[in-house]
């Protein structure tokens, strides 16, 4: 069986530029979800001709499995599962004790990737939020109300891959969804790619600023 589909993340966000190429009005800004939709977010950018920003959502983790999401946090947004957190036993302090931490670490992200940099403005704009991969879409809809907060006009989600149904699952959170392969059995995303690496505070900072060099900015 084939797993592989996408060579890297460059390719993966030139095939999602191609498929988003006719669909989104301008003034575009792509947001890449740190750190590797960033990555990947830059290829989509610059076929668009779009402004590139970054957004930094954390996952909120379960309880001895972080890997296991109970909700997720963005700057000014929490976004929690209440049932997955009843079903684990997780109480409000366990819930407002690790959004405390992700909170932490998503300022430390954003001086990182900013440098005293003010994000882009995204009033009035068409604002794709972009990521290497969607599994649960919990990050995603923190993403999506991040931005949807920050005035954007409309919003699309826009992923290499993602698990079946995930376009219902963010239906009410973005207005279109585009998600390139949707496998019935996604188990994880790095598993659709052949190299997958993981992206470094650095690549992210480097991106963010060859886009800001590339259209003449700060």
């Amino acid at each position: 069986m084939l797993l592989c589909v996408f060579r890297d993340r460059v390719e993966a966000g030139r095939r999602l530029a191609t498929e988003l190429a006719d669909s989104v009005e301008p003034p575009i800004v792509v947001l890449g979800v740190a750190r590797g939709g960033v990555i990947v977010a830059a290829e989509v950018a610059r076929a668009l001709g779009a402004l590139l920003d970054v957004v930094i959502p954390r996952k909120l983790g379960a309880p001895g499995n972080p890997e296991l999401g109970i909700g997720a946090v963005a700057p000014g947004v929490r976004v929690v599962d209440e049932a997955g957190a009843r079903m684990l036993g997780v109480d409000e302090a366990y819930i407002e004790a690790e959004a405390t931490r992700q909170e932490a670490e998503i300022e430390r992200r954003t001086a990182a990737y900013r440098q005293g940099k003010p994000p882009v403005d995204l009033h009035g704009t068409t604002v794709v939020v972009v990521d290497d991969g969607v599994a649960t879409g919990v990050t995603a809809v923190a993403a999506l109300r991040w931005a949807r907060s920050r005035g954007a006009g409309s919003v699309v989600f826009a992923a290499p891959v993602g698990p079946q149904g995930i376009e219902r699952r963010l239906a009410n959170e973005c207005d279109r969804c585009v998600v390139l392969l949707t496998p019935r059995d996604l188990r994880a995303v790095g598993r659709w790619y052949e190299r997958f690496e993981q992206t470094t505070d650095a690549q992210v900072g480097e991106a963010l600023h060859a886009a800001g060099e590339g259209r003449g900015g700060p």
